[in-house]
């Protein structure tokens, strides 16, 4: 491999974050020799790249040793803490270097481990995959028919006008059920007209009715008194039991009216 010199001293001292730094003792060895020697450096790991200086503070490197096709182990030597950076050309250099401690040996070698770009190769492999898994996990959750009728009932649900009319509290007023603008009880039933088929205004509601027979004293004719009271608590819907009873009601009202229509009343 063939660097400029220069750049890759710019890049050793420039203010690019490093991954890692600290002092090691480097012994150098080659093919059926070992060297006896220590020398102490000051060690800078850039990506993939660890130089090394003569002191912390210097401003060109001793030396670089590209971390590509090798691997980072432990070894046996008289000193302790050592661990060695391996390729595996034949008659290759065998870096040995010893830290300071059992905490800077573990944090050196797995530094030195991860930062080659086959390594990073791999992670970025490993990572694809995942998400790929995760896409596919995703899409399946949404095409999911027990989520889709779930999201749906919410929605149905979150909509007052989507809701079942069951479900719809009757509109009280005054402990009575009012009256709609379209002829309709509480409920939903409407008025029936049996004369003509047309749609005739219903007559007043009970409260009013109620209201005008006190006014006199008495209450309206043709109601019995137990007519006066509903069946039905206000606080609860039974739209059966309100029709049959507003309608025995209706029923008197309607034929009173028809009565005095035949005697030329209003």
């Amino acid at each position: 491999m063939k660097l400029n010199e220069r750049s890759v001293a710019h890049y050793a001292t420039c203010d690019s974050p490093a991954d890692h730094t600290g002092f090691l003792r480097k012994r150098v060895e080659r093919h059926h020799h070992h060297g006896t020697s220590y020398q102490r450096r000051w060690f800078v790991l850039k990506g993939n790249l660890l130089f090394y200086f003569e002191e912390r503070e210097s401003r060109e490197p001793m030396g670089l040793v590209v971390l590509e096709g090798c691997t980072v182990e432990l070894c046996e030597a008289a000193e302790e803490f050592a661990f060695a950076i391996r390729f595996d050309d034949a008659g290759a250099r065998a870096y040995v270097l010893v830290a300071d401690g059992q905490a800077a040996m573990e944090a050196w070698v797995k530094a030195l481990s991860r930062a080659s770009f086959d390594y990073m190769r791999l992670v970025v492999r490993e990572l694809e995959k995942q998400l790929e898994e995760a896409c596919k996990s995703l899409a399946a959750f949404r095409k999911s028919p027990r989520r889709s009728s779930s999201s749906g009932r919410k929605r149905h649900l979150s909509n007052p006008a989507l809701q079942p009319l069951q479900e719809k509290p009757t509109t009280l007023e005054n402990g009575y059920s009012t009256w709609s603008s379209g002829g309709c009880v509480a409920g939903g039933a409407t008025s029936p007209d049996h004369d003509g088929g047309q749609t005739k205004p219903p007559p007043l509601p009970p409260r009013r009715r109620s209201a005008a027979s006190s006014a006199t004293g008495s209450p309206a004719p043709g109601l019995s008194p137990a007519m006066l009271e509903s069946p039905v608590p206000p606080e609860t819907i039974c739209f059966s039991k309100l029709h049959n009873w507003y309608g025995q009601e209706i029923a008197v009202l309607r034929r009173e009216w028809q009565e005095r229509q035949k005697k030329g009343h209003p």
